[in-house]
């Protein structure tokens, strides 16, 4: 250059500076009319090392600026493309400069340079967009408002000419090289996005609001050139752009929104257009197998389905026909429809999606991933499967969230989680694994169309192929249909399964969520699949079944409910042994854990008798309870079990078949009970009462005489005078106007008089049989004589209407029984002396055992009541057995628990029984209060 020039490029004034580019310009013109590359060729090589590359040298940077944008104007469009490579570089350099004018003045010639070369600098797009989005976030205004003039310019030049324009440079090498396969040889574009792609995700993830609106605005315009198909490359940057919708900046959040949602539109309509395509191609098929003459008939239609397609989706036809591929395959002649052969990667934005339902993220997060999975049942329901279990893990807790908005979506998700799941046929994917199908069947997603306003995806597989046959399976046989991963080649995809071992482990996993909501969710989770697959969700020496036993002791009675239906549904699938050994555990838990028993026992015992066969639970029980050890924790566990047994609405079945002891089912059942009720002395006795074996019961009730009445025991027997008050004894009552019929019946009730202190509930047993005295009376003579005569031949032989038949005539040893409860009884006797020497030695529980009635009721005056709970049975029934109402009908409130004591006595005689209360037995102080 002159050395005038270079001084008024040096000049520190911006108006001489100019006044030099625009001699400069001059000079390249003439070189450029005279051919002188080699003189252009150093003075832009004098440009960028002597003046722009002078870092300690603004005026100079500044200088060399100006100098290389009139030269670039001076060279022209297509002049200017040969030296591009020596200007650019400085320029971008410059953009990094500390002093803020150098970066402005770098902008600025960008801005012309760019002006000029047009479609030739997306050469330089990576580097000028790493630029630009560095100065996004410029701390000067003047710096920013300059890179957002270039932006502008540069996203003109990018919408224009991104997706086909050639650089000059490639197009004279291959002429030069080649000049006639020019045509033959397709070049690469100068903007190529897959270079681009690699810069985006390392930029995605910065923090900056500036940076990352200027991110999704590049976004938004790359996706609306439908020829760079921007949404294949989705999987890339779709994690860093979920992040931004956590930026504190509202802006930010709203544009990525809409880019998102855009997204979201995009990938639909594509799904969308594929399954046009594809069912083109099977009605073509179809055509062609039934008549090789219909083939004109299978191009129109296939023709006219594309184009439908192609209009719904308002998607601008092209003029260029398809490729041969696809025209031999499809054997129509369409056009080509924008979308139809971008491939989309499912998997990978769906483990991206997934990452984000955790609770820990943002909400915005949350509830865009949820509503995007929840997209994809309708996109591509099959490629959903092998993330089930990191779905449940991340949705179940979600649906417990604090925010109503994520709670909700969560729901949705869950729901067409489970409904995606059950369509999927066990049967249908075992035949799928042996072979091919013959024939395809109609689209597998008709059962998500119903549930969804929306198109369904064309993409199918294996899974949504087996729901339909599923459903069809009455009709026609169940089979596969192949699935394209595009729109131009057809190949069948194997059959995926549901990963059950880490299902069932997710699942598991959230029995210790703190959230109720989530461990019902859980539980019903792994009902639904345990029903499906029973083999493979449970095995009873996996982690699962301690799990669910452990899970009986929740807080939240929904969460028992579930736990029990599950664990009754797993048993009514297994075998015996599997059954015994979940009655062994139970034992075994409420043993451990006697609150459990005592808060949760009656709702666990009755949920199981509904779920299962309550014969058969508690015959189980009882063969367990009559080996026990524990005599204590026996004896307990006896009394929850018969308080069920006499009040459960659900076991009125049971309480039928007890009171008929004429068949033989109802006999071994009845000594089944009677072995390991012998724990229980007062059990004993009801027992034989409601089975009307009154003969056996009056045994009992001398038996009774020799044993310690202790408190607990007449706590017992007040409960049990309670309970012949409800509407379940209601035929022992009315059997009292037969006294001829039932002798020992009266020797029963009268008995219990005898052994019971004059409380409220002697007061309510008394005014009982006052009532059918005289009746009784009127018997007694003659019934004694017939007794006397009738006991001659057999001790047990009773006349007619007696419950105990003849030894011959009757399986049922009550001789055996009867030493039976006496030996259990000693055995009980024994080990609570050897536990009170104990207990006495320590000087802690004198008071608690009393070997007569009057110590009985000055221990029960004087006790603590709150030990006096934990002596009595826990969760007891404290009235009428909820099964019967009125005439011996069930109640409709039966489920509800344990009635009032005050609805068992009828009249004036509601006498409130203070049962928890030992006190209540001090007999004096209820007199005078009455």
């Amino acid at each position: 250059m002159d050395h005038s020039i270079q001084r008024l490029l040096n000049d520190k004034l911006y108006d001489r500076r100019k006044q030099g580019a625009l001699e400069l310009e001059k000079v390249v013109r003439n070189a450029v009319f005279k051919g002188d590359h080699e003189e252009i060729h150093k003075i832009v090589d004098q440009l960028c090392h002597d003046y722009a590359y002078a870092v300690h040298q603004p005026h100079a940077r500044n200088g060399g600026l100006i100098g290389l944008a009139a030269a670039s104007i001076a060279l022209g469009s297509e002049g200017v493309a040969p030296y591009l490579k020596e200007i650019v570089p400085p320029v971008l350099a410059c953009f990094s400069d500390q002093d803020a004018r150098v970066r402005y003045y770098a902008c600025e010639s960008m801005y012309n340079i760019a002006k000029v070369a047009k479609g030739e600098v997306l050469l330089f797009f990576n580097d000028i967009f790493d630029a630009l989005s560095k100065l996004a976030s410029d701390s000067e205004l003047s710096v920013k408002n300059g890179a957002e003039l270039l932006d502008r310019l540069v996203k003109d030049i990018v919408s224009e000419s991104a997706a086909s324009y050639i650089s000059v440079l490639q197009l004279s090498e291959k002429h030069t090289t080649d000049p006639d396969a020019l045509e033959e040889v397709e070049l690469p574009t100068a903007f190529s996005l897959a270079k681009f792609i690699p810069l985006l995700k390392e930029r995605i993830h910065v923090i900056s609001a500036s940076t990352r609106t200027f991110l999704v605005s590049w976004l938004t315009l790359l996706d609306t050139i439908p020829d760079l198909e921007l949404v294949s490359y989705l999987p890339e940057f779709l994690g860093g752009l979920i992040e931004f919708l956590g930026d504190p900046n509202r802006d930010v959040n709203v544009t990525t929104q809409t880019l998102l949602d855009r997204f979201l539109s995009e990938i639909k309509r594509i799904a969308r257009l594929k399954k046009g395509i594809e069912e083109s191609r099977k009605e073509q098929g179809s055509d062609n197998r039934q008549s090789a003459a219909s083939d004109s008939v299978s191009t129109t239609t296939d023709h006219t389905v594309a184009v439908d397609a192609e209009r719904s989706d308002n998607a601008v036809e092209d003029s260029e026909p398809e490729s041969e591929l696809e025209e031999n395959d499809l054997q129509v002649d369409g056009d080509w429809i924008p979308g139809q052969d971008v491939h989309i990667d499912y998997p990978k934005i769906l483990d991206i999606l997934v990452g984000f339902v955790d609770t820990s993220f943002n909400e915005e997060m949350q509830l865009t991933a949820l509503r995007w999975i929840d997209s994809f049942f309708e996109i591509s329901p099959e490629d959903i499967l092998p993330f089930v279990p990191r779905l449940l893990t991340q949705v179940l807790p979600a649906m417990s969230s604090g925010s109503d908005q994520v709670r909700q979506a969560a729901n949705r998700v869950n729901t067409s989680l489970l409904e995606y799941i059950v369509s999927l046929s066990e049967d249908t994917t075992e035949e799928t694994r042996q072979g091919p199908p013959s024939r395809p069947i109609s689209t597998a997603s008709k059962e998500l169309v119903e549930r969804r306003a929306s198109t369904p995806s064309g993409r199918r597989s294996v899974e949504t192929s087996m729901s339909e046959s599923k459903k069809q399976a009455s009709q026609q046989e169940p089979s596969n249909e192949q699935t394209p991963r595009s729109s131009v080649i057809s190949t069948p995809i194997p059959p995926a399964d549901l990963d059950y071992a880490a299902a069932v482990n997710s699942l598991t996993l959230q029995f210790l969520n703190e959230n109720e909501a989530t461990r019902v969710a859980a539980l019903s989770w792994l009902i639904m699949l345990h029903r499906k697959a029973p083999r493979k969700v449970v095995a009873f020496n996996d982690g699962t079944f301690p799990a669910l036993l452990k899970t009986l002791s929740d807080p939240a009675e929904a969460v028992v409910t579930k736990d029990l239906q599950l664990l009754s549904q797993i048993s009514r699938n297994s075998d015996d042994s599997y059954f015994t050994s979940f009655m062994v555990n139970l034992l075994q838990l409420f043993s451990t854990d006697r609150h459990l028993l005592e808060v949760r026992g009656n709702l666990i015992i009755r949920q199981l008798c509904m779920n299962l066969s309550p014969e058969r639970i508690y015959r189980t029980l009882a063969d367990c309870l009559e080996k026990e050890e524990d005599i204590e924790f026996a004896s307990i566990m006896v009394q929850n079990l018969n308080n069920n047994l006499i009040t459960a609405p659900e076991l009125s079945d049971l309480r039928k078949r007890l009171r008929n002891l004429d068949s033989k089912e109802g006999q071994m059942f009845f000594v089944a009970l009677f072995r390991s009720w012998c724990h229980n002395a007062v059990s004993t006795f009801s027992l034989c009462l409601l089975a009307q074996a009154y003969e056996q019961a009056y045994n009992l009730l001398q038996v009774f005489a020799e044993l310690e009445m202790t408190v607990n025991m007449l706590i017992q027997i007040d409960k049990l005078v309670q309970l012949l008050e409800s509407p379940v004894f209601t035929y022992l009552r009315l059997q009292l106007l037969e006294p001829e019929r039932y002798p020992y019946l009266y020797k029963c009730l009268y008995g219990v008089l005898m052994l019971l202190p004059q409380s409220s509930a002697f007061a309510a047993l008394k005014n009982r049989l006052n009532s059918v005295s005289n009746i009784g009376l009127l018997h007694t003579g003659p019934r004694l004589t017939t007794m006397v005569s009738s006991s001659s031949s057999s001790g047990y032989e009773r006349a007619t209407g007696s419950r105990l038949k003849s030894r011959e005539e009757n399986t049922i040893r009550w001789v055996e029984l009867l030493d039976k409860f006496k030996s259990v009884q000693e055995k009980a006797r024994r080990s609570q002396r050897a536990s009170q020497r104990q207990f006495d030695q320590d000087g802690s529980t004198a008071g608690l055992r009393n070997p007569s009635l009057t110590a009985a009721l000055s221990a029960a005056a004087t006790a603590d009541q709150a030990r006096g709970k934990e002596r009595a049975l826990p969760d007891t029934p404290r009235g009428s057995g909820p099964d019967m109402g009125g005439s011996g009908g069930r109640n409709s409130t039966g489920d509800s628990g344990t009635p009032s004591r005050g609805s068992l006595l009828s009249g004036t005689q509601r006498h409130k029984s203070g049962l928890p209360n030992l006190g209540r037995l001090g007999i004096g102080s209820r007199k005078s209060k009455r």
